[in-house]
């Protein structure tokens, strides 16, 4: 680090100069791990652009459309980019699609019809999807309400699919198998693309016509393949997470074989219409570039989550993944062990912010969590999980969870300014 950096921090910036040496340090023992997720940035980089280029991308398609969007130029390129992006054959993208939990809803409700059944092999999956498949709360249109039942393959102790158990669970009513590939409110590693590629091998030789399902959420561009790529016949996720670069307003997408894009297209809008209409509300300039400046953001994420383990792992703390370990999302859990703990941790990070950085973030009921949870975030977009947040539900053992930053110098100091929350406190270990 510079001299004039190292004195702004802590001169300017309210840094003291122990969390610098600590935050430094681990920066060292991690630089060379750097050098490899730079490789795998400028692959994804050319792998857009080379998509951009195939589908002919003009200024015509940062037009847009009223009404019903028929014939809208933007879209219909914007959605031939993502599916060649994906390796899929079809896609949707759509500012319509509100969240990841939307954009998993539809997906999940495109596919399943009344009898069928669907198999989560990651174990629970994350809070939100609880209601949408009906593990809670009564008549409000669950898979359950209509008629699609449900089971669950725990993961391995060592966080890995277990294929044997999945097996055993898989019955001829079983219509679609999907996993989550991010940690959720997990302590457990991210799903990697190739551990999606065996357990899509494996289901397909059980029954071919199985559905393989991914929750993309988080995942996109921390390989050199997408699940799509490695035979998952759908995926999906949220622009406001990885693929939307940082400038996307909102927005999700779903990519996967066209059959079930078109079903899928049926539940998004209505039967008989699907993909054909849907406005896109002058987004497409910003979902475009937002996609195409996505590798380089997410590599500053991923660095910044590996920075937050090291610096931890360090300091005597639980971090799960390790620093050293492959990474398939951005998010960094690290088990802090007290609620004050969390909670000096989530006023580090928003002081972090560009936007909000006065305000204090505190635990609240939030609707779709069993447990009170602290969102710390000062973002451009709101709830956009791929700029610099944490979060964590205020239950034992008080795990948070980092993720985000649009650069690797802003993950930087939101570490830099946790760290010195709890320091200020006297919660370090």
């Amino acid at each position: 680090m510079k001299n004039y950096t190292e004195k702004l921090l802590t001169e300017s910036l309210g840094i003291g100069k122990k969390v610098l040496e600590y935050v430094q340090t681990a920066e060292n023992q991690v630089a060379e791990l750097f050098l490899d997720l730079d490789d795998i940035a400028a692959y994804n980089q050319y792998k857009v652009l080379d998509a951009f280029q195939k589908c002919r991308i003009t200024d015509v398609h940062f037009s847009w459309t009223t009404g019903y969007g028929y014939n809208d130029p933007g879209r219909e390129a914007l959605e031939k980019v993502y599916a060649k992006v994906f390796g899929a054959e079809a896609a949707l993208v759509r500012p319509i699609i509100v969240n990841g939990t939307h954009a998993l809803t539809l997906m999940l409700t495109g596919v399943l019809r009344p009898g069928d059944e669907l198999i989560y092999c990651t174990g629970s999956p994350y809070d939100t999807l609880w209601e949408v498949i009906g593990l809670r709360g009564e008549g409000k249109g669950s898979l359950k309400d209509f008629g699609i039942s449900y089971k669950q393959v725990e993961l391995k102790p060592d966080g890995s699919i277990d294929l044997e158990a999945l097996g055993n669970a898989i019955s001829s009513k079983t219509r679609a198998v999907a996993v989550q590939r991010a940690t959720g409110y997990g302590w457990r590693k991210a799903i990697t693309i190739e551990e999606i590629e065996k357990w899509t091998g494996y289901v397909k030789r059980i029954n071919p016509d199985i559905i393989c399902l991914v929750d993309n959420c988080y995942g996109e561009f921390l390989d050199t393949k997408e699940p799509t790529e490695v035979g998952a016949d759908v995926a999906a996720g949220s622009l406001i997470k990885n693929p939307g670069g940082g400038l996307a307003l909102t927005g999700g997408y779903i990519a996967g074989r066209e059959d079930l894009i078109e079903m899928i297209s049926y539940r998004m809008t209505s039967p008989g219409i699907g993909g054909e209409c849907g406005l896109t509300f002058g987004q497409s300039r910003t979902m475009f570039q937002g996609l195409f400046i996505a590798p380089k953001t997410v590599n500053g994420a991923v660095k910044g989550a590996i920075l937050c383990a090291k610096v931890f792992e360090n300091l005597g703390y639980e971090v799960c993944p390790g620093p050293f370990d492959k990474r398939s999302d951005i998010i960094e859990a690290v088990k802090l062990g007290s609620p004050e703990a969390v909670i000096a941790f989530c006023e580090g990070i928003q002081a972090a912010a560009p936007v909000d950085s006065h305000v204090t973030p505190i635990p609240c009921d939030m609707p779709g969590y069993d447990d009170p949870v602290i969102m710390a975030a000062g973002a451009f977009i709101q709830g956009s999980s791929i700029e610099l947040s944490a979060d964590a539900p205020i239950r034992e053992p008080y795990i948070v969870y980092f993720q985000g930053g649009l650069t690797y110098e802003h993950s930087k100091f939101g570490v830099l300014k946790a760290l010195q929350a709890m320091e200020d406190k006297g919660l370090l270990l």
